[in-house]
């Protein structure tokens, strides 16, 4: 008890640790308003809680007999490695960071020609500005190897966060120094609290004008205690940075010229892996990866025992029967931005290894006379699902490369091997299936890249997924949806919000005459809702959301309130027909366009849909009539990408995907409504 008494007067670990925590809300608790009073009455029971708690280990750990180390028996601890996944909100930076510690860390010659967020790899990526699909990168410094694992920010690819972590010790948490905590920081912290691993808070754009850095501490600290964080876990270690700069420091008014005091704060806060050298191999394969001479790459860490070039190994997951065999080719390390060739990995380190052409996610590398698999990787259950089948379009076949069922059905079994949060099951006929994720933007980038692929089909309107309680209640997914718009433009996104049964939680003043709308809204209600209220609030509304749990069944919900300009005629589109059909709407074709009969070519302006003939022409015995010189004047249509489709389409129409072309178009198949 007098050494923890002693450390605390001395100011040890422990109370450094602790003034991260509570010196910003102590500012924050001289304010006045509601959240200052919340903070003034709960900060001191806090506080004094944890001192109690800390006193209590402390005491204990004096009594020991044996060091700790000593207990833990053939565990060492491999000083020389830090294993640190970097999660954050979407656009809060992170993918920008890394490129700055990438070059900082001397990656790359100095006349060397390097891209912008290098770490997006995927065309996707760079041209949405978001990471879709997690990457290993490593760095060294001051005799330290740093494994970088870049993660997605988006919810709907949770999957890839979930499974990643299994790899790190610790993570990094960016957050904007304007925006705080959002729901997407919300997902991915809690799921690095469940597999408790050590958070290292970085605030970064700390050099924007509207950095509120103290606000935003003070926000993370409330998203910590709300997800539940033991106290150890709310003594997180801050650094504040800015990503496109490349400067860090321990405050904002204290910054280094580079990123040194983020790099101390990994190899200080960040704990090295305990691993069991001596022990049989264990290696959990947590993502993958193809080249096509190499085939198959298996990537993980390895957990124990040490992987060897040439090894024969085994792997499996828990409950098989009959674990598969194989022998390793080639094996990897990630150093310096690179694969590099090795002979052997020792536990505690992240490789990369091939020859195992059978390998998924999930299973266990194991020594053959060792099989102990670990547990296998679990991810959350999806919440979207939709219908994936051959395109019957009467232009079927013309665009695609890859246009059977077959070629549909091998696809989308390949996709399962690396997409842990997909689900695919046979749909109602031989040539349909049944596609669930975890959001219509999962699935919409997995379409986007089956069509660049070459592949032609159609699908469905996405459709939540419902479950049944314990007591038979039937409960659908529910979301928490924060909205950042204009104060001019409030009203429309209460008024848009309220249609679809939306409940607002809170409402606060956001960044640069912003408000910060916070809504639970159900799953369903979020179909459709990005495109109406960009056009309603003209573009300036800003939408995130997170699943946050179930609800029982809201009732019908009404998603879209215009109907279809559909097709009657199969042929070109003509300005002289066009003329006419934009005074029924917005028109998502152009005079040249080939469109068939029952294709929707535009939004009607009254509810219902209407039937028009886009490939009218101007009869010839009506050349010299009066106005033939009369210049129609054609408005600019709605481009129809995949993502707006996926938005517009209703439950009696469909989604036709080439490689060339975006079409919507009503189902034959559907009851036509009365």
């Amino acid at each position: 008890m007098s050494a923890a008494l002693a450390s605390r007067q001395a100011g040890g670990p422990l109370v450094q640790q602790q003034r991260h925590t509570v010196v910003p809300l102590a500012r924050a608790a001289q304010g006045s308003g509601h959240a200052a009073r919340q903070l003034r009455s709960s900060t001191a029971a806090v506080t004094e809680q944890r001192w109690q708690r800390r006193l209590q280990v402390a005491a204990a750990a004096a009594t020991l007999e044996v060091p700790p180390a000593a207990a833990a028996g053939s565990e060492s601890v491999r000083e020389d490695i830090r294993n640190v996944a970097i999660i954050a909100h979407v656009d809060h930076g992170k993918t920008t960071l890394v490129d700055a510690m990438l070059k900082q860390a001397k990656v790359f010659r100095d006349n060397q020609a390097v891209e912008t967020r290098v770490m997006d790899s995927n065309d996707l990526e760079r041209e949405r500005g978001i990471t879709i699909l997690s990457k290993n990168t490593a760095v060294r410094y001051k005799g330290t190897k740093i494994n970088i694992i870049d993660t997605p920010g988006h919810a709907d690819f949770g999957g890839e966060v979930e499974r990643v972590l299994n790899m790190a010790d610790g993570v990094l948490l960016l957050v904007d120094s304007v925006e705080g905590p959002m729901p997407q920081t919300r997902f991915v912290l809690r799921k690095a609290l469940e597999l408790n691993k050590k958070v290292v808070v970085v605030v970064n754009k700390v050099d924007r004008p509207a950095a509120r850095c103290d606000w935003v501490i003070d926000q993370t600290f409330e998203l910590f205690l709300d997800l539940g964080a033991s106290d150890e876990q709310c003594d997180f270690s801050v650094v504040y940075a800015s990503g496109m700069a490349g400067i860090a420091g321990p405050s904002p008014d204290e910054l280094a010229d580079d990123l040194e005091p983020l790099f101390d704060m990994i190899v200080r806060e960040v704990a090295p892996p305990s691993v069991q050298m001596d022990a049989p191999l264990q290696l959990l394969v947590t993502n993958l990866d193809y080249d096509e001479h190499k085939g198959r790459i298996a990537i993980g860490r390895v957990q124990s025992g040490t992987v060897r070039k040439g090894d024969s190994i085994v792997f499996t997951k828990p409950g098989d029967a009959k674990p598969q065999s194989g022998r390793i080719s080639e094996l990897f390390v990630y150093d310096n931005f690179a694969r590099v060739s090795v002979d052997e990995v020792a536990a505690g380190d992240i490789c990369a290894l091939t020859g195992l052409a059978a390998v998924s996610i999930g299973e266990t590398i194991c020594d053959p006379a060792d099989v102990r698999p670990l547990p296998t990787i679990e991810v959350e259950d999806p919440t979207v699902r939709m219908t994936f089948s051959v395109n019957t379009s009467p232009f079927a076949g013309q665009e695609g490369k890859y246009v059977t069922s077959r070629n549909l059905k091998d696809r989308l079994e390949r996709e399962l091997e690396r997409n842990l949060a997909l689900r695919v099951e046979p749909g109602e006929g031989a040539e349909s299936f049944e596609v669930s994720g975890r959001g219509s933007l999962h699935l919409g980038i997995l379409m986007e890249n089956m069509r660049r692929e070459g592949y032609e089909f159609e699908v469905g309107p996405p459709k939540v997924i419902t479950k049944s309680d314990e007591a038979g209640t039937r409960v659908e997914p529910m979301e928490e949806a924060v909205v950042e718009v204009p104060e001019e433009h409030v009203g429309q996104v209460v008024d848009l919000m309220g249609q679809r049964k939306a409940q607002m939680v809170d409402m606060t003043a956001g960044s640069e005459g912003t408000t910060r709308l916070k809504y639970e809204i159900p799953t369903r209600a979020l179909l459709g809702l990005r495109n109406a209220m960009l056009t309603a609030t003209k573009g300036t509304a800003v939408l995130n959301t997170n699943l946050i749990g179930y609800t029982p069944y809201v009732g019908d919900i009404q998603t879209r309130e215009n109907g279809s300009l559909v097709c009657h005629e199969t042929g070109q589109v003509t300005a002289y027909a066009l003329d006419s059909v934009q005074q029924r709407g917005r028109l998502f074709v152009t005079p040249g366009d080939q469109v068939y009969e029952g294709q929707v070519i535009g939004i009607y302006q009254r509810s219902g849909d209407l039937k028009v003939n886009p490939c009218k022409k101007k009869a010839l015995t009506n050349m010299r009539a009066a106005g033939k010189d009369a210049t129609v004047v054609i408005s600019e249509p709605i481009p129809v990408t995949l993502d707006y489709a996926l938005e517009y389409v209703a439950d009696d129409e469909l989604v036709e995907v080439t490689p060339a072309s975006v079409r919507v178009r009503k189902n034959p198949s559907a009851k036509k409504k009365k």
